[in-house]
């Protein structure tokens, strides 16, 4: 279902440039979960997608003041609705992590897959997000080898708290 050029066949594909190339022979075995929700806490508008195709309007929201000049991306966005779309391939680094550390390893951007979720750390997530979380997990697996399944909040801890106390861990499927 991810295809040579890191595509995945069940999510819409919206080219985000904010990417490049990861090191040479470094490969993906790390899936970091974020939640993200522009404005904040609202749902379904296309903020998001404005954000990581960097045409977010800063005067549509008084919060995009504060963020409309970052060049961020990741490598998919679940909707609310179960809806998939994917920015960057798998094969290219997105910019998602920021600065990060997983086991010891620096620079996770450069090893790993990012996963969006539409949220915040105050909503529960959707039944359908947890469902297209899964088949997209499973997905990565069968094409990389994935090690680890992880937060933001701990590759990047006191900086990041997402996905937040209200992703349940226990309805992931794990990595190995």
């Amino acid at each position: 279902m991810i295809d040579s050029q890191g595509i995945y066949a069940k999510a819409r594909f919206i080219a985000s440039p904010n990417w490049d190339e990861r090191p040479p022979g470094c490969g993906i075995s790390l899936i970091v979960i974020h939640n993200i929700s522009l404005p904040p806490r609202q749902y379904g508008g296309n903020g998001v997608i404005e954000l990581f195709t960097n045409q977010l309007d800063p005067a549509a929201h008084p919060y995009y003041t504060e963020i409309h000049h970052l060049k961020v991306s990741s490598h998919f966005l679940i909707r609310r609705d179960g809806n998939v779309i994917q920015f960057v391939s798998c094969e290219q680094r997105a910019w998602h992590a920021g600065q990060s550390s997983w086991q010891g390893r620096e620079r996770c951007n450069d090893f790993s897959v990012g996963i969006e979720l539409e949220g915040s750390d105050l909503d529960p997530f959707e039944d359908l997000q947890y469902l297209e979380l899964n088949r997209l997990i499973e997905a990565l697996k069968l094409k990389y080898p994935i090690e680890a399944i992880t937060g933001h909040s701990d590759i990047a801890p006191g900086r990041k708290t997402d996905p937040g106390p209200y992703f349940y861990w226990s309805r992931v499927i794990p990595a190995g």
